[in-house]
């Protein structure tokens, strides 16, 4: 998969192999995020806590092997952990994959409040000049 991290060597501590890292654990949350029936079976659970590729086939209009894929998908995201028992498998949300994505926004939020209010600051200046 290949990653394009773009401006990162402005943000400290995201050009540095760790960094890279990070990057395409990010990449993955939100392609993985991205899709409308992931964040369905993501809510449902997110809301129960738990729960297998057979219970949650029955709520959408697609297969169960296509539920597994999108499952095996967000788990490959770091989005949900899994137990196997017996021939099911039991998926769970995993909360650390969502302090990355709130890590990444944060960054991000910082870096545009900086950038914006050195952008007023100037257009300050240049109406009073």
């Amino acid at each position: 998969m290949g990653v394009r991290v773009g401006r990162s060597q402005d943000i400290p501590g995201e050009h540095s192999t760790d960094g890279l890292m990070i990057a395409e654990q990010t990449h993955r949350i939100f392609w993985a995020l991205g899709d409308e029936t992931r964040q369905a079976l993501l809510d449902w659970l997110v809301a129960e806590g738990k729960g297998t590729a057979t219970e949650l086939s029955g709520r959408l209009p697609i297969s169960r092997q296509a539920v597994s894929r999108h499952l095996a998908e967000m788990e490959a995201a770091g989005l949900l952990s899994s137990e196997h028992v017996g021939r099911e498998t039991i998926f769970r949300p995993s909360p650390d994959a969502f302090e990355v994505a709130l890590t990444w926004l944060s960054r991000r939020a910082r870096m545009w409040d900086s950038t914006l209010q050195r952008l007023k600051a100037h257009a300050e200046e240049r109406a009073q000049s």
